[in-house]
């Protein structure tokens, strides 16, 4: 049990390594022991068209593979598309046991486990939620993009002052976390008021150096960003005009996990719709007392009418503090 826990983890890092860079396909990860219960190899999902994980590991193994167990964060697919069924290559590599977590939602890839059955090997689900995976499954389950409202905010509820003044509500570390956030996602979305106010640069940074991996830009509204948003004419952006398009285009085009940045008329806009999946609230340790607030308008009269999400991680980053919560069905 004690090697089985280890390759777990070795699998859940190894998917975690590579979340933003996989898209359409999800960020697996998978890792091989061998007859001994020794971790001989260790795999992500590479980049769209390329080797999916379990083939990754398989290759780290080697010979070794040849008898062993696999262990996966997503049931390994049964599909031939760009590469072949991960499912049929644990097979020809000798593998005797496969556990994985999730199973695939996707109609076309699905029914790897049993196709693993078919061919004797044994398979079994373990009762693991991977964080790494949530938005890919909820995305394929919506067919679109899973969609995170991120803000800062201060004690009581403003996002600015009224002045507009809004940096910086937030910390050093708070910052930093945003910024390793970023590079994690297919996308990042603006209205075209902040595009307009702001001038920003929608970059994933780590201090000064851009990460490696960038997400799409994307600004949504029917102003003209013309003479405006010079960061992001330098940049490359994509515009659209309402909410519905946006995630149709994103999702056509290979986005499964996008990032919501503001302002308070498209977080409305978004919340209205039901499209807000997740929420990331970065609370500062500040107090206001008037200011501007998230959303640009109430959602309703009264108690029963707001949108409700549930807890998931509380985050200390400094003096902030990192709320992030999953829209309650």
């Amino acid at each position: 049990m004690e090697n089985l826990r280890e390759a777990l983890q070795a699998a859940i890092a190894a998917g975690e390594a590579v979340r933003g860079t996989t898209s359409p396909n999800p960020p697996v990860g998978a890792a091989i022991l061998d007859r001994e219960g020794r971790l001989v190899g260790t795999g992500a999902t590479e980049p769209a068209g390329g080797p999916h994980a379990e083939v990754m590991a398989l290759r780290e193994a080697g010979d070794k593979a040849e008898g062993g167990t696999a262990v996966v964060t997503l049931e390994p697919c049964n599909h031939t598309g760009r590469t072949g069924p991960c499912s049929q290559a644990l097979v020809d590599a000798g593998i005797e046991f496969v556990y994985y977590c999730h199973p695939d939602p996707d109609r076309n890839a699905e029914g790897g486990a049993a196709h693993l059955r078919q061919q004797g090997v044994g398979v079994e689900r373990i009762d693991r939620d991977v964080d790494t995976l949530r938005p890919w499954l909820a995305a394929v389950r919506n067919n679109r993009p899973h969609v995170t409202l991120k803000f800062a905010q201060t004690l009581d509820g403003f996002t600015a002052a009224l002045d507009g003044s809004s940096q910086w509500i937030t910390g050093d570390l708070a910052r930093r976390h945003v910024h390793r956030d970023r590079g994690r996602r297919d996308a990042i979305i603006v209205g075209t008021g902040t595009a307009i106010a702001d001038d920003p640069s929608l970059t994933a940074r780590d201090g000064q150096m851009e990460l490696p991996d960038q997400p799409r830009r994307v600004v949504i509204g029917g102003r003209s960003l013309t003479g405006h948003a010079r960061n992001l004419h330098r940049l490359g952006f994509e515009q659209y005009r309402g909410i519905p398009e946006a995630l149709w285009q994103l999702w056509d085009t290979g986005a499964r996990d996008v990032l919501v940045e503001g302002g308070a008329h498209l977080a409305s806009g978004f919340v209205e719709s039901g499209m807000v999946d997740a929420i990331q609230a970065y609370i500062a340790p500040t107090l206001l007392g008037q200011g501007r607030s998230v959303l640009s308008e109430a959602l309703g009269l009264s108690l029963a009418d707001a949108a409700t999400f549930q807890l998931q991680n509380i985050t200390r980053l400094g003096d902030d503090v990192l709320l992030e919560l999953t829209r309650k069905d």
